[in-house]
């Protein structure tokens, strides 16, 4: 780039977790898939030691950083997320140096789908080729999931850069968070009669106010409680044994409802796997919805504008329906009959717009690959 054509462009997509929500940071069973909304990276490597830092989305211009200086702290906005990437790499000891780095997205921000995961993740996948890194996809993800950590501040779990780096095209994730095995569950609604529709209720929500990383707090301080590890470790048999335990403590009440969702969340996960392996792709539709239930009253990361869209849904001939994502705005997926998802998205549009809400929008998921290069076109900007 810097007056020539990127060495290569790399694409990253964003996400929506088809059922379990909240347990990647208590190392949790998650399924989500790749959305066919990217975020590319346009790239070559610097011998400067400079990281030149553009994006065709967000205001500001240029943001130059010495390569040398990058540290925890140092870095404000959305290049936060991609120079993050860069220190976790240099970090983990990984050669690499400077690079000029311009970005163009269309994955909703704010929205739940996962554009910080995908910034981070076509930065390392990029970084990953131009220095000749050979990484796996699973180490990518593991040192976006750092850069986000570490770098940015936000405690999440890995599930959104393992699902922007690994997910396969026509298929659900099944992902454990604790050892990273995971397999690629074939997810072909339309041959179902099936859709999946995402409503983004455009309420932005910010994972970095703290309230993130008090869900995350919570639920490792019941663990403690517990005497296990994470909250992971707590058996579905015997979620009525923890609770017990933790009531009698002063914040057991609130205590509990964490617990009770992490737990019955995993067990969810199960269930829905083993529908899908079952090809009963039509019943997993009440489990997403108990899902929801369990986010809104246990885990309090809901929404008016979320319970609205998943209410409206279901009322109108959806299978099911949840919020997904960290909460507090952004999105909820709605399993549907194809041929009741026109009704569905008006009836939905119409709620919001008596209710005085923004018009959400509503879209169709199809799951779609991982972070991969492009042929670079010719009309990238350099």
């Amino acid at each position: 780039m810097h007056g020539g054509p990127p060495a290569g462009v790399w694409a990253a997509p964003g996400r929506v977790n088809l059922i379990g929500e909240h347990t990647d940071t208590s190392e949790g069973l998650v399924l989500p898939l790749a959305l066919p909304h990217t975020t590319l990276a346009a790239a070559s490597a610097r011998g400067d030691g400079l990281l030149r830092l553009d994006s065709a989305d967000a205001p500001g211009g240029v943001v130059e950083l010495r390569v040398a200086d990058l540290a925890p702290g140092a870095v404000a906005g959305w290049a936060a997320y991609p120079a993050g990437v860069l220190w976790a790499m240099r970090a983990a000891g990984l050669p690499v140096g400077g690079a000029s780095l311009h970005f163009t997205s269309v994955v909703p921000t704010g929205a739940g789908l996962s554009s910080s995961a995908a910034l981070e993740v076509a930065t390392a996948s990029a970084l990953n080729d131009l220095y000749g890194l050979g990484l796996a996809a699973e180490r990518i993800a593991g040192l976006a999931q750092r850069a986000e950590n570490d770098f940015v501040g936000v405690p999440c779990g890995i599930m959104d850069q393992m699902a922007s780096a690994c997910c396969t095209a026509g298929h659900a994730l099944y992902l454990d968070t604790r050892s990273l095995a995971h397999r690629h569950v074939p997810l072909d609604l339309a041959a179902h009669g099936l859709r999946l529709l995402v409503i983004d209720t455009r309420v932005t929500h910010a994972l970095g106010d703290g309230a993130y990383a008090n869900r995350r707090a919570a639920c490792e301080r019941a663990a403690r409680e517990l005497g296990v590890p994470t909250l992971r470790d707590v058996p579905y048999a015997a979620l009525e044994s923890a609770l017990t335990t933790l009531a009698a403590l002063a914040d057991g009440p609130a205590l509990c409802r964490r617990v009770r969702h992490v737990v019955t969340e995993n067990h969810r996960v199960d269930e829905v796997i083993a529908l899908l392996d079952a090809g009963a792709v039509r019943a997993i539709g009440p489990l997403l919805t108990a899902g929801h239930a369990s986010l809104r009253d246990d885990f309090e990361v809901s929404c008016p504008e979320l319970d609205l869209a998943v209410t409206t849904a279901n009322a109108s001939g959806a299978l099911g329906a949840r919020m997904t994502g960290g909460g507090f705005g952004g999105s909820a997926i709605s399993l549907v009959p194809e041929a009741a998802a026109d009704a569905i998205t008006t009836a939905v549009t119409e709620a919001f717009a008596a209710a005085a809400h923004l018009p959400p929008r509503i879209f169709s998921a199809t799951p779609a690959p991982g972070a991969h290069r492009l042929p670079i076109d010719p009309a990238t900007p350099a």
